[in-house]
């Protein structure tokens, strides 16, 4: 969560810190990305600014970003796809939640009957017993 970071009002990862994620260098996440440009979306990831960099670095109190030759690239897509997904499927949300609701209404129900169950089971083997004690008194 520490690496995910608000800029330009989006939620978006560094490419260093992305990199880092995938055991690779920043370097060859950003040539791997160059080189397959044309299989990304327009949003997928954009340029931070000298500004937004300065921000960035203040913000996280690093003083040791190790002298970077280019502003770092912000990706941002797997956040915006995130909530697209999320703002689209809320109704399936709201259902899946309101069958959870039923079902654990279900599951109160299901033991209560249980509990009944048993109740008359226990009753039943006390009738059972009171008919086959030993009886006192004339016999036969």
């Amino acid at each position: 969560m520490e690496k995910i970071h608000f800029i330009r009002g989006k939620k978006v990862m560094l490419d260093r810190d992305l990199a880092y994620l995938y055991g690779v260098t920043t370097g060859n996440l950003n040539k791997a990305v160059i080189r397959n440009i044309a299989r990304f979306p327009d949003d997928f990831m954009f340029q931070l600014t000298k500004e937004e960099f300065n921000n960035l670095i203040f913000q996280i109190g690093r003083s040791s970003w190790g002298g970077l030759r280019k502003l770092p690239t912000a990706i941002m897509r797997v956040f915006s796809r995130m909530r697209e997904m999320l703002t689209s499927h809320k109704d399936i949300l709201k259902k899946l939640e309101e069958l959870e609701r039923k079902d654990i209404e279900q599951d109160d129900k299901i033991i209560l009957i249980l509990e009944y169950i048993k109740q008359l089971e226990k009753s039943r083997k006390d009738v059972e017993e009171f008919q086959e004690r030993p009886r006192i008194g004339f016999k036969k």
